[in-house]
């Protein structure tokens, strides 16, 4: 991925995801606030996260245990299979979170030994989703909270949404100029 293709989608997704919380729509926070024990948003997060774990399981080099891929991919996909069973609850979230984390390489793998100024805006960006995912898929209950916090006025989706435009249309800008 280059360096300018892994600037310009996360500023597009920040940019679009501001933008939909500054419209006030009552569609957005309706959406949002359900998405945390939502079975379709399981489907489609933790779904895509788990094919993507497993792609790099499958394809994993001999250094990372690649001698012994088939059984870790039979283990990890009986995983993930019986999560959507056993463990329901907030598994929209978990999916979220692996999403983001498994991003992360690409688009830090792009940036790397890069040290041109324009690229730590980025970089700031994806460290601070990572802590975030990292917390958020230990304890998932507290982006349902979030949720709550967020859409209690009617002034703080505003706030919000503006804030991620903005940092998303900096981060577009900043796409076009390595």
């Amino acid at each position: 991925m280059s360096l300018q293709l892994a600037t310009l989608l996360p500023g597009l997704v920040l940019a679009a995801l501001g933008g939909a919380l500054l419209s006030g729509n009552s569609l957005v926070s309706s959406t949002l606030k359900s998405f945390p024990r939502s079975a379709n948003a399981t489907l489609v997060f933790f779904g895509a996260a788990s094919g993507w774990f497993l792609y790099r399981v499958w394809n994993l080099s001999p250094a990372d245990f690649g001698e012994y891929h088939v059984p870790l991919f039979i283990g990890f996909a009986l995983v993930a299979a019986l999560s959507f069973w056993c463990v329901p609850d907030f598994l929209a979230v978990r999916g979220l979170a692996a999403l983001v984390l498994l991003s992360a390489s690409p688009i830090l793998d792009a940036g790397y030994m890069n040290f041109q100024p324009q690229v730590y805006p980025l970089k700031v960006f994806v460290y601070l989703c990572i802590a975030l995912a990292i917390w958020i898929g230990a304890t998932p209950y507290r982006l349902r909270d979030f949720f709550e916090w967020l859409f209690h006025t009617s002034g703080r989706p505003r706030v919000v949404g503006g804030a991620l435009l903005g940092y998303g249309v900096l981060l577009g800008v900043i796409a076009f100029t390595y």
